[in-house]
């Protein structure tokens, strides 16, 4: 076996720096000499760690790229102006460009990075063209997310329309590094908003550690990046992509009718749902969403 065949160490971390300059903290698993390259993007708030419980279902014979986005975990905190789906749809090409230059490639995007995968596909349709065999959307949206109720009808609802805004600008002015709350309090309101039935403690407090670390003035300013985003010019870029749309039917942030208007613009899509699941799909379906997209692997590799 050459040297470029040897499996990566799981744990390997590096650094890359984008082309304005900010550093991202990137981590590769599996042979550098893989037939298909993975990449999996995190959401808002979260960073590589959201793929910790997937990464084992995975076929340990392909390349797995995990990074976390400006403003989350160990990257570099978001500028002014720079915290943008479409700057993160860059770095997100360029990483590309950088560290995985040739062969097919499968992308798997949750919520924010979901979005990220959209917006790609709109700026840098020739990278589509000619490099991308499969796509996973996994418990994210196209648009409309300035119209999130969080489930909640009526007044309440409306309620939660028109404060979500205020929370974006509070945090975006904030001057810490961390968000400064107790962990107790934050896993309470996690397990409640983002979780569906029953979920487990350790993967509640994935979640949880990952907020902690997030920048908070970053994750203000993508708060209002996720509400003005819209992706549906992006998708008719994927249409002929192998693709598979992944919804939680008790998510609350991305709900289940944003999922289907992700798989009716992607006609070949494979639409699953799963019942009792919410929001972090990685965290609590993590064998079923392994599977999916380890099926778009195969695919991609025996093409």
């Amino acid at each position: 076996m050459t040297t470029a065949a040897r499996l990566r160490d799981p744990a390997a971390e590096h650094r890359f720096v984008a082309s304005d300059g900010a550093a991202l903290h990137i981590c590769e698993s599996g042979p550098a000499d893989s037939a298909v390259t993975l990449v999996l993007v995190h959401g808002w708030t979260q960073d590589h760690r959201t793929w910790d419980f997937v990464l084992p279902h995975l076929d340990p014979g392909v390349r797995v790229l995990r990074y976390d986005l400006r403003g989350h975990g160990g990257s570099a905190h978001a500028r002014p102006g720079g915290a943008t789906i479409a700057r993160l749809a860059d770095d997100l090409a360029e990483l590309i460009a950088s560290r995985v230059p040739q062969g097919p490639l499968v992308l798997a995007g949750h919520s924010m990075g979901g979005m990220t995968l959209m917006v790609l596909a709109e700026r840098h349709p020739e990278l589509v063209a000619s490099r991308l065999a499969g796509a996973a959307f996994v418990a994210t949206s196209s648009g409309d997310m300035d119209k999130l109720t969080l489930g909640f009808p009526g007044l309440v609802g409306r309620g939660v329309t028109r404060f979500e805004p205020r929370v974006a600008r509070l945090l975006a002015r904030l001057r810490s590094d961390t968000l400064r709350l107790r962990p107790g309090m934050v896993r309470s309101g996690a397990r409640r908003l983002v979780f569906g039935v029953r979920p487990g403690r350790a993967q509640v407090d994935s979640v949880v550690e990952q907020l902690l670390c997030a920048h908070p003035a970053s994750a203000g300013m993508f708060l209002d990046a996720i509400a003005s985003h819209r992706g549906v010019g992006g998708l008719g870029a994927l249409c002929d992509v192998p693709s598979v749309v992944l919804a939680g039917e008790r998510d609350r942030l991305c709900p289940l009718a944003h999922a289907k208007v992700i798989a009716d613009e992607l006609p070949h899509a494979e639409f699953i749902r799963f019942p009792g699941a919410g929001h972090m799909l990685p965290q609590e379906r993590p064998f079923e969403v392994a599977r999916r997209i380890s099926a778009l692997v195969r695919t991609a590799a025996a093409n």
